[in-house]
């Protein structure tokens, strides 16, 4: 009798896909993974949160992206298939975990997880360990396969090798999202020859390295990332709307810790405000739950929590000025003074946001998080770390930059019906 992890479909699944052209699926644990209630939840989640207020096409979702994930994994894996260091046994572990990566995300994840402090990684972990279809699938293979899958997307598996395919500085997920992601938005940035990377991608003992020969297929992966973070990812509009986002799931907690009687009342938050919330709650809550609580909350007599909804589902988002926090905290008392002096609450309406990333980096150890660099395999067999053969990624690595933005509702500052004269002293402030 065949072993369920090895069992196949009769006849192969394909899903057409913009990315990817075609995703395939043989396994019969992979399709009836794909089937449980909780991947297919993944639908209901866009993929990039309120980035589909400034790029209108950037509709997808995180099912579109796991499913790329899986495929990107599967061809890896068909590369690798009798090479040296590359054991054939753990296929299945890696397309599963490569699977079901982002399956802990929630609605508008980043913000959600920000105002209720919780960690979709932590939800990923119980849901393929708890009383889920998910695990009910995954434990045909056997009764610790759940756990070495959760295992892999935590990156405490044993065999490194297989964790690195799906998380590292050049792996499944990036170069699916990066793709994806230019695809729906309509941007060029993203794009770069995955086929290339994908033929000289080499299986080693604990990480993939890189034929010496792909160098510049990597570089332009390296610096597609870097663009594709700036120019969409940290997109200031795109955090605009994030920030309203947060203020109104921050409203409607502080409103409910005040016994605030809503019109309509926020069941499927109510455990979220008391404290983590129930596996069970969590994965009844999506963007389309979230987005119908928003449209009622336009009527509520709470004035800043219904205009905060009515703001972010019409698009009327807050305006930003560059606003160093090193140069410029001198004039942050004076800014929420004013802005009381306006009625309008700081915590809500005066908000800087802060955008870092680190496009490469290279090994340093003792480093509170360590990231593994990217290697190139030379002819000789030896490896050597990618910035030390590369000009133009030395000149990136390590680097971090950042910027700050300070939001707030011009639209309300230029306002002068009420309170003129404090207006006007916001707007000479802010040089607005």
């Amino acid at each position: 009798m065949t072993k369920p992890y090895d069992r196949q479909l009769e006849e192969e699944k394909v899903f057409k896909d913009p990315v990817h052209r075609y995703i395939h699926v043989r396994d019969e644990l992979i399709w009836d993974l794909i089937g449980t209630k909780e991947f297919q939840r993944l639908r209901r989640v866009r993929q990039l949160g309120t980035t589909y207020v400034t790029f209108h096409g950037a509709e997808h979702t995180r099912f579109n992206h796991s499913l790329g994930v899986y495929e990107i994994t599967r061809r890896i894996l068909e590369e690798f298939k009798g090479r040296p260091h590359w054991d054939d046994s753990e296929r299945l572990l890696a397309l599963s975990a490569a699977l079901l990566h982002d399956v802990g995300h929630g609605p508008f994840s980043h913000s959600f997880e920000k105002v209720f402090d919780t960690d979709h990684e932590e939800w990923t972990r119980e849901i393929i360990l708890g009383e889920t279809e998910i695990n009910q699938v995954l434990l045909r293979v056997s009764t610790d396969f759940p756990q070495a899958v959760a295992d892999v997307i935590e990156k405490t598996y044993s065999n490194k090798l297989v964790t690195s395919i799906i998380s590292s500085q050049i792996d499944a997920d990036r170069m699916d999202y990066l793709q994806r992601d230019a695809y729906y938005t309509g941007v060029s940035y993203g794009h770069f020859d995955m086929e290339r990377i994908l033929r000289v991608m080499r299986p080693m003992e604990d990480q993939v390295v890189i034929k010496q020969s792909g160098m510049h297929a990597v570089e332009d992966y390296i610096m597609s990332r870097y663009q594709m973070y700036w120019q969409v990812y940290f997109h200031p509009v795109t955090r605009s709307a994030e920030v309203i986002l947060s203020k109104i799931f921050k409203r409607a907690k502080e409103l409910y810790e005040s016994d605030y009687i809503f019109k309509h009342a926020p069941h499927h938050f109510y455990s979220f405000f008391h404290g983590k919330g129930s596996l069970n709650d969590y994965l009844r809550l999506d963007e389309a739950i979230t987005l119908y609580y928003f449209q009622i909350w336009q009527e509520e007599e709470d004035r800043i929590l219904s205009d905060l909804c009515v703001r972010f589902l019409n698009r009327r988002l807050f305006k930003y000025v560059e606003f160093n926090p090193n140069q410029r905290m001198n004039d942050w008392p004076k800014l929420q003074e004013l802005f009381r002096q306006a009625d309008l609450n700081p915590d809500y309406y005066l908000v800087v946001d802060s955008s870092s990333d680190l496009p490469y980096d290279f090994y340093r150890p003792g480093e509170e998080e360590e990231r593994l660099p990217i290697h190139l395999i030379i002819p000789s067999g030896k490896l050597r770390e990618l910035s030390r053969e590369s000009d133009v990624v030395e000149a990136i690595s390590g680097k971090k930059r950042t910027d700050h933005k300070l939001y707030f509702p011009l639209d309300y500052l230029e306002d002068e019906r009420e309170h003129k004269d404090v207006k006007q002293k916001i707007r000479a402030l802010l040089n607005v």
